[in-house]
């Protein structure tokens, strides 16, 4: 066994070691809510000391990084309930399968992937609720999610290709396959939304990436045109939409879908690709977890036509949530914003018709976002309400995502260029290298 492959099997073993020693608190939440923390922070710092050693994906590193943090984000605005406790564990397995999927070679990778789905599946059948009942046609989506990645290991290369970009689509969500990922934004439990909006969309764009260079054209200009009608079904769901994570669903099928037009345009997913479906998974995520306060207040049921005036009773909530807001709006100086600017500016289009449904999808996620935070924060204060402001955790975990997503909006040039030095000596040293 080499090296290359050592420090796969130590970043890829870590969350999932981190899951097992977990249990030892089960009995404690506050423990092991901290355990989990723990361990996602130590994958993170593991990812950073040893990802310049892996063979650089063509989507650059910023997914291995984004992973972790992101876990890490999700553990620490989840309040320490015992409900929770299952979340919290499988968030470390999904961890460990997500970077599984990400650095690992071929065949591993797709047991990896086959896990992920089977596992995304099970927890759907599990929870269901009376105001989320339970979806088939969601789950199965994740099925003919599995099914695809099989057959995408068959020798023949058209189908192969044809399958692997079906498993994106569920994945990294494009009509008419976005079932699963709605399905798992609103019945997952815990703080599991808040991951896997970043986790599934990441782990679709690596799987993208080799499907969409073998392609047939027909194929590309079919997924261009479902990924226009897309953006624009998308953002006009978002807009009809009274229930927080179902409008946060919709939104990110929106923007996800504009990635879908420009990949199919050049055939290929770059480095800027993936900054602008990490810093918009990232920002949903943020928004999930400013929400997931709004539900640890005042129920997991509330309405939130039923809760204004914020901005006066938890200010500090009130600031970073409307920070949350302009990041997911796509506006400067925030990542998604450089990620869409990125792609435009770097990217042919083949039509201008397309750009124009894409920039009135990204211009109706301004309006509906921000009627979201305003009725949140604004209006009537209600004397029934308590107003408690963020604790330290919540106050972190936000914190942080706009702080990452400021840093990406900021400084994203050197996302685009890796070091391929590095990635030719190790690959010179017998390491595994980037074939998928």
């Amino acid at each position: 066994m080499n090296d290359g492959t050592l420090i796969i099997c130590l970043l890829v073993s870590l969350p999932w070691l981190g899951a097992l020693a977990s249990r030892v608190f089960w009995s404690n939440p506050i423990q092991l809510k901290r355990a989990c923390v723990a361990w996602s922070v130590v994958s993170l710092a593991a990812v950073v000391a040893l990802s310049t050693q892996l063979a650089i994906p063509p989507e650059g590193l910023l997914p291995l990084y984004l992973l972790p943090l992101t876990a890490t984000i999700s553990l620490l605005g989840q309040p320490p309930h015992a409900d929770h406790r299952q979340s919290w564990v499988i968030t470390l397995l999904l961890l460990g399968l997500g970077l599984c999927v990400l650095i690992a070679p071929l065949m591993v990778g797709s047991v990896a992937l086959l896990v992920l789905f089977a596992l995304i599946a099970f927890l759907l059948h599990r929870h269901h609720s009376v105001l989320w009942p339970m979806s088939w046609w969601g789950i199965g989506i994740y099925g003919l999610g599995a099914l695809c990645t099989l057959c995408a290991l068959v020798p023949d290369p058209t189908v192969a290709s044809v399958s692997a970009l079906v498993a994106s689509a569920v994945l990294l969500p494009l009509m008419p396959f976005h079932a699963g990922h709605l399905t798992a934004m609103t019945r997952l439990p815990g703080n599991l939304p808040s991951f896997i909006v970043l986790l599934l969309p990441l782990v679709g764009l690596h799987e993208l990436v080799t499907a969409l260079a073998t392609i047939p054209d027909v194929v590309a200009e079919t997924v261009g045109l479902l990924a226009l009608v897309g953006a624009f079904y998308g953002a006009v769901k978002a807009l009809a939409q009274t229930r927080v994570r179902l409008l946060l669903a919709y939104a990110s099928l929106s923007f996800f879908s504009i990635l879908w037009w420009f990949a199919a345009a050049t055939r290929s997913a770059t480095p800027r690709a993936a900054l602008l479906v990490g810093t918009v998974g990232l920002a949903t995520s943020g928004l999930l977890v400013a929400w997931q306060v709004v539900r640890t207040r005042y129920g997991d049921d509330v309405d939130p036509q039923a809760v204004s005036g914020l901005a006066s009773g938890m200010p500090q909530f009130s600031v970073i949530l409307s920070l949350i807001g302009l990041a997911a709006m796509g506006l400067p100086p925030f990542g998604v914003f450089a990620g869409f600017m990125g792609l435009l500016l770097s990217a042919p289009f083949p039509s201008s018709g397309g750009l124009v449904i894409t920039l009135l999808a990204w211009l109706a996620a301004s309006w509906y976002i921000m009627r979201m935070v305003q009725g949140l924060l604004f209006g009537l204060r209600r004397p029934e309400l308590r107003y408690i402001d963020v604790l330290r955790t919540e106050f972190a975990a936000l914190v942080i995502v706009v702080l990452v997503l400021l840093a990406l909006g900021l400084a994203p040039a050197t996302l685009f260029t890796p070091d391929q030095t590095v990635t030719t000596t190790y690959s010179a040293m017998g390491s595994v290298v980037w074939t998928r």
